[in-house]
């Protein structure tokens, strides 16, 4: 999508207008009847998937309204839990205890996507994939020089997501067994949002990231890890392990138009459609 392009975000605000959603797609004149506003906060990794959803929702429910905002996952549960959204987009089931974060008492999750993540090098790095071994001594900080890991000689350059972000929390579990990142120095840089990744990654020679399939583009190499590629059929038949739930969460169990919408984001017609052309994978895929 053109639009995705160009996408950068650190607070994007997007406001889409919409009404009323079934899984079985109802009247224009049923669906006129729903209205509300629904404003959505967390996960960057998950805003192409909302800002789509959004855009075909109002079509359909031109009376609803919704904001769309990322600033990581951890911001989601906690907008919801101050009342401040009605949605809250994380990378993992805020219901539960994951490492590094307490669990939310009283939200629901809604899982709302299948999200592949990728390790990710700048267009100027040789090389094609690593080992789980090398991926932890090169984030952990113990390799520093791409040549150690069959590239040229120029140091590593090392970027992060924040603290709080859940394609951090699965890249950490799932690409790195859990190794602790690195300590901050001169070749090593954190940023906010995917987009932010995204950038600094298309930008910067000799640096080394993660992100969701959704923000890889041609400016860059997804890495195979361990000798397999980051694609949905890997996923699927379990060869590639680096990959999460995306979760909408709720304060208990939504009602109105925040019901309809996440009923639309689960729906076959959006999880088959537009969902798997920004390169998650739907729910139903996985058994």
């Amino acid at each position: 999508m053109k639009w995705f392009k160009h996408l950068a975000v650190t607070a994007l605000v997007a406001v889409i207008g919409f009404t009323s959603i079934s899984a079985s797609a109802p009247s224009v004149e049923a669906a006129s009847k729903l209205s509300g506003k629904i404003v959505i906060n967390g996960s960057s990794a998950l805003l192409p998937l909302t800002l789509q959803a959004a855009s075909e929702f109002k079509k359909l429910h031109p009376k609803v309204k919704i904001s769309a905002s990322a600033a990581g996952s951890i911001t989601g549960p906690q907008a919801v839990r101050k009342g401040i959204a009605q949605i809250g987009a994380v990378d993992w089931d805020a219901s539960k205890d994951v490492p590094g974060f307490k669990k939310f008492d009283g939200q629901v999750a809604h899982k709302v996507a299948v999200i592949p993540f990728a390790a990710v090098v700048n267009k100027n790095v040789s090389v094609a994939g690593l080992t789980t071994k090398q991926l932890q001594d090169i984030f952990s900080g113990k390799v520093t020089n791409w040549k150690d890991v069959g590239g040229k000689d120029a140091d590593i350059i090392v970027v992060n997501r924040t603290f709080g972000s859940g394609t951090r929390v699965n890249f950490q579990d799932k690409a790195l067994n859990g190794t602790d990142f690195m300590s901050k120095g001169s070749n090593y840089k954190e940023v906010k949002t995917s987009g932010d990744m995204k950038t600094t990654i298309e930008t910067t020679p000799n640096a080394i990231g993660y992100m969701d399939l959704a923000y890889v583009t041609d400016k860059m190499t997804a890495l195979k890890i361990n000798d397999v590629s980051p694609t949905e059929a890997n996923v699927i038949n379990g060869k590639y392990k680096v990959w999460g739930y995306g979760y909408y969460m709720t304060k208990g169990d939504p009602t109105g138009a925040t019901k309809e919408f996440i009923k639309y984001v689960q729906s076959d017609k959006f999880q088959n459609g537009s969902l798997k052309k920004l390169k998650f994978i739907p729910i139903s895929k996985m058994k």
